[in-house]
């Protein structure tokens, strides 16, 4: 999944018998944070955490302080539970022909572009929707769907992709990225939506 919000939650040791719980909110690729909320365990004031780099410690009285961290310190100090993380998930949409589980020209030339995202990742999981537009009945684009997400992960497979490794489904008109009336023909929803973790 992307990471809109990440936080690092470590326990350190702040002497040998004392424990402190540091909380610090880190931005996703955009320089955007969510929002925590830091409640300390018996009554106390709770502490909301929305911006980048906002922290939280917990005290020997069992409360939380506020604080604030920045890019530097989080990379010193976590610099092993960052290198831990997985990476954020890359999401890709090809699209298809009409009535068909065959990719338009422009989706075929972004094949390699996603192969490379899979290969990049040492033990990658790979879900693939497929959707339709509104032409047809529920129940055949239902199976057109499906068809669409099984004729991509066939593809991964012809590429040494494990079959455990990729999952698919098919959401039929359900999803649409536009919305359109029923027995409206719309390209942008004639597709494949792949999550690569």
């Amino acid at each position: 999944m992307n990471r809109l919000l990440i936080i690092l939650a470590l326990a350190l040791t702040a002497s040998a018998c004392a424990h402190r719980d540091n909380y610090v909110l880190l931005p996703d690729r955009t320089g955007q944070a969510g929002t925590l909320n830091v409640k300390p365990v018996e009554g106390g004031k709770p502490i909301k955490l929305d911006q980048p780099y906002q922290a939280a410690s917990s005290t020997l009285g069992g409360g939380f302080e506020e604080g604030t961290s920045s890019e530097q310190d989080v990379k010193k100090r976590y610099a092993a539970a960052l290198d831990a993380s997985p990476p954020p998930v890359a999401r890709f949409t090809l699209y298809f022909l009409e009535g068909s589980d065959e990719l338009t020209p422009a989706s075929k030339r972004d094949l390699e572009a996603i192969m490379a995202e899979i290969t990049a990742r040492p033990a990658p999981d790979i879900v693939v929707v497929g959707h339709t537009d509104r032409v047809g009945t529920v129940a055949d684009n239902d199976r057109l769907a499906k068809r669409r997400a099984e004729s991509f992960k066939k593809r991964l497979q012809e590429r040494g992709l494990a079959d455990d490794a990729i999952q698919t489904a098919g959401r039929g008109e359900r999803e649409p990225l536009i919305e359109t009336p029923d027995e409206t023909a719309e390209p942008r929803n004639r597709r494949v939506e792949i999550l690569v973790r």
